[in-house]
C-alpha cells in the first residue's frame, strides 16, 4: 500500500478518464473483485467472458468501494471515473495508487509454451546464490524471500498471471518486504487481456511457441502476436531463444535490445558441449567473452534450453557467471518437471507437466534417446481446451512403446469421449495403445508393465494436486498416486 493515498483525480489524469464526481477523493487500493473490496478502494467494473463487473458496482459501493472505474455512467453515489476498456485501465491506475512499485523493481516477464515456471525457478535459485532478495510469481504460486527469510511459499494464485490490480498489488508488497529483483510467468491470455498493463519490465524473456490455447486465440498466428505484445518496447531488454523459428521471428520484430539464446556460436548466449540425460545434463554456456560449464537437474535438452535463458536473463540483471552457475546446480528438482517417483523400483518413474504435443514428443525423445529398456507414456487432454491437439497429444505419445491414454482434467466434457480423441490420434504409431479412462487405474496399469531399466512417464498434470471433473473437483496427485502404486501395489489420489 502507498503510504499517502492517491487523489481519484490523479487516478483519471494517469488513464485519461472521464472523471463524475469529486476528483479528491482518496484512493488506497484498486480492485476488479466486488469481494474484495475495502474503504477506500476504487472498483473496477470488469467485463469479462462469464460476468459483468457493472453489476456489482452496487455491492463494492456498499462495501465502502469510494469511487468506480466504468465503461458506462450509472446512478451511483460515489464519483466515477468512465474508460473506453476498464481491463486495459485497471493496471495502469492500480500501479498509480501502490506508488509505480515495478519501476523499484528489476522485473523479469517469462513468457513462451513451455518453459516458463522452470526458468522462474532457476532465476529464484540463481538470485539467491547472489544474495539478492526476490519475488516469484506463476503457476506455482507466489514466493518471495530476502535477507535470508521466506515471506511466502508457494501462496496460490488464482490464475498463472495476476490481473492487473492483484499484481501491482503483489508488487508493492515486493517492495515493502525489501525484494530488488522479481521473475514472472506472463500467459498469452494476460497479455491479450492485458493484465501485465501498468508493469515495468527490466527483461522480457521468450522460451518458445508451439500449439496450444487455441481454443482462446483461435490460430497460430494470433497466439503469437499475444506473446508478442511483451516486446513492444516495454522491457529495457529481450531474452528470446531463437532455437526454433518462433523465436528467430520475434527477434527480428522486438522493440528494443534483442539478447539471443540458442546452441552454437553467433547468438549472445551460447551453448555447446551438451551432454543431456533424463534427470541430468550438462552444458557450456558463453556470454560477452565469459564462459562457463554447468550441470542441472532436471535433465532433457529443453531444460538446457531453459536454463540458458534463465542465466541470460540473470547476466541482464547483473549477476555474475560464479553465481549463475551456483544457482543453476542448487536447483535439486522442480515440481512436476520431470519430476522422479522414487520408491526402491528398478524402472524409472517420471512426472511432467507436458501437456501439449511439442512438449509430449520432447519429454517422449528424451526418454527414448537415455532408457535401457522401454518407454511408457500414461497421457490424456483436458476438456474445455482446444480440442484440435487433442490427436496431436495421442501422435506424441505413440512415439513411445506403450502409450497409456487416460483422463486428463476432463471438466465438463465426457472423459471417455475425449479418451477417444487422444487413441485416435496414437493409433497407426509404433506404441501399443491402452485406453483406460480412469486415471488412478492407467498409472497402476503403466507400473504394472515395467520392467528393469524401463522408463515410465506420467504426463500431463505435473504439479497439480487435483483432478477437474467439472461438476466436483477431487484431490490428485499423480506423484502421490504413482507412489502409493509403487509401495503398496494400489493407488491412492
Amino acid at each position: 500500500m502507498p503510504a499517502e493515498p492517491v487523489k481519484l483525480s490523479a487516478v483519471a489524469g494517469r488513464i485519461g478518464g472521464d472523471l463524475r464526481g469529486g476528483g479528491g477523493a482518496s484512493i488506497c487500493d484498486v480492485t476488479h473483485d466486488s469481494r474484495r473490496t475495502v474503504r477506500g478502494c476504487l472498483f473496477a467494473a470488469i467485463r469479462g467472458i462469464e460476468a459483468d463487473g457493472h453489476t456489482y458496482i452496487d455491492e463494492a459501493v456498499s462495501r465502502g468501494a469510494a469511487a468506480a472505474l466504468v465503461e458506462e455512467f450509472a446512478p451511483l453515489p460515489v464519483p466515477q471515473i468512465r474508460v473506453p476498456d476498464t481491463r486495459r485501465a485497471l493496471g495502469p491506475a492500480a500501479a498509480l495508487v501502490h506508488g509505480d512499485p515495478s519501476r523499484r523493481l528489476d522485473v523479469i516477464g517469462v513468457t513462451g509454451t513451455n518453459g516458463k515456471t522452470t526458468v522462474t525457478i532457476m532465476l529464484e535459485s540463481i538470485a539467491r546464490a547472489a544474495r539478492r532478495p526476490f519475488g516469484r510469481l506463476g503457476t506455482l504460486g507466489a514466493r518471495l524471500f530476502g535477507d535470508g527469510e521466506l515471506f511466502g511459499d508457494g501462496e496460490p494464485l488464482d490464475r498463472t498471471t495476476p490481473e492487473g490490480s492483484d499484481l501491482q498489488r503483489m508488487f508493492a508488497v515486493m517492495v515493502e518486504r525489501g525484494v530488488t529483483l522479481a521473475a514472472m510467468e506472463v500467459s498469452s491470455h494476460a497479455l491479450a487481456l492485458h493484465r501485465v498493463e501498468g508493469a515495468s519490465f527490466a527483461v522480457a524473456a521468450f522460451t518458445n511457441l508451439s500449439q496450444d490455447h487455441l481454443d482462446f486465440h483461435g490460430s497460430m498466428d494470433e497466439y503469437f502476436a499475444a506473446k508478442r505484445l511483451l516486446f513492444d518496447g516495454r522491457a529495457a531488454a529481450h531474452v528470446i531463444d531463437v532455437t526454433d523459428p518462433p523465436g528467430r521471428r520475434l527477434a527480428r520484430s522486438a522493440r528494443g535490445p534483442v539478447v539471443t539464446v540458442g546452441f552454437g556460436e553467433g547468438h549472445d548466449v551460447g551453448v555447446t558441449a551438451v551432454e543431456v540425460g533424463l534427470t541430468r545434463a550438462r552444458f557450456t554456456f558463453r556470454a560477452g567473452g565469459e564462459e562457463a560449464e554447468a550441470r542441472i537437474r532436471p535433465g532433457g535438452l529443453h531444460n538446457v534450453r531453459n536454463a540458458a535463458v534463465a542465466a541470460a536473463c540473470a547476466r541482464q540483471s547483473g549477476i555474475g557467471m560464479d553465481e549463475t552457475v551456483e544457482g543453476l546446480e542448487a536447483v535439486e528438482r522442480i515440481p512436476g518437471r520431470l519430476e522422479p517417483v522414487e520408491e526402491g523400483q528398478p524402472f524409472t518413474v517420471l512426472v511432467d507437466y507436458a501437456h501439449t504435443p511439442a512438449a509430449v514428443e520432447s519429454v517422449v525423445s528424451a526418454a527414448l534417446d537415455h532408457s535401457r529398456g522401454s518407454v511408457t507414456v500414461v497421457v490424456g487432454a483436458a476438456g474445455g481446451r482446444d480440442p484440435s491437439k487433442r490427436p496431436l497429444i495421442g501422435a506424441a505419445a505413440a512415439r513411445a512403446h506403450l502409450a497409456v491414454i487416460t483422463s486428463d482434467n476432463p471438466r465438463f466434457e465426457d472423459p471417455d469421449a475425449l479418451v477417444g480423441e487422444v487413441a485416435a490420434g496414437a493409433a497407426g504409431g509404433r506404441a501399443e495403445v491402452i485406453a483406460e479412462v480412469d486415471r488412478k487405474a492407467a498409472i497402476g496399469l503403466a507400473v504394472d508393465r515395467a520392467r528393469p531399466g524401463d522408463v515410465v512417464l506420467i504426463l500431463g498434470k505435473g504439479h497439480e494436486q487435483f483432478q477437474d471433473l467439472g461438476a466436483e473437483i477431487i484431490p490428485f496427485d499423480d506423484r502421490t498416486a504413482a507412489a502409493s502404486y509403487l509401495r503398496d501395489g494400489r493407488p491412492r489420489p
